[in-house]
């Protein structure tokens, strides 16, 4: 096993779990109830219209968590194996 094989297994284990805990706290913030007007901008100060502060959408983040769930797992796997 060389080393570039297993930097790609970690790499890809680090994408999952970046994936699946990102879209978990995307949906934990969701559920919150923190209002979209409270939050600012980072660079002004002054709040950022709403339009740009949708609520991340519960299908495709559930989708993102499974697929950042399964890759994470196998990535573990295949870490595992070798």
């Amino acid at each position: 096993m060389s080393f570039y094989d297993e930097v790609l297994r970690e790499l890809l284990f680090a994408l999952g779990a970046a994936l699946f805990i990102g879209n978990l706290i995307a949906l934990l913030r969701r559920r919150s109830g923190v209002p979209a007007g409270a939050r600012s901008s980072a660079a002004s100060g002054e709040p950022v219209d709403d339009e740009y502060l949708d609520h991340a959408p519960v299908g495709r983040t559930l989708l993102f968590m499974v697929i950042g769930f399964v890759v994470m797992v196998t990535a573990l796997a295949a870490i595992i194996a070798f």
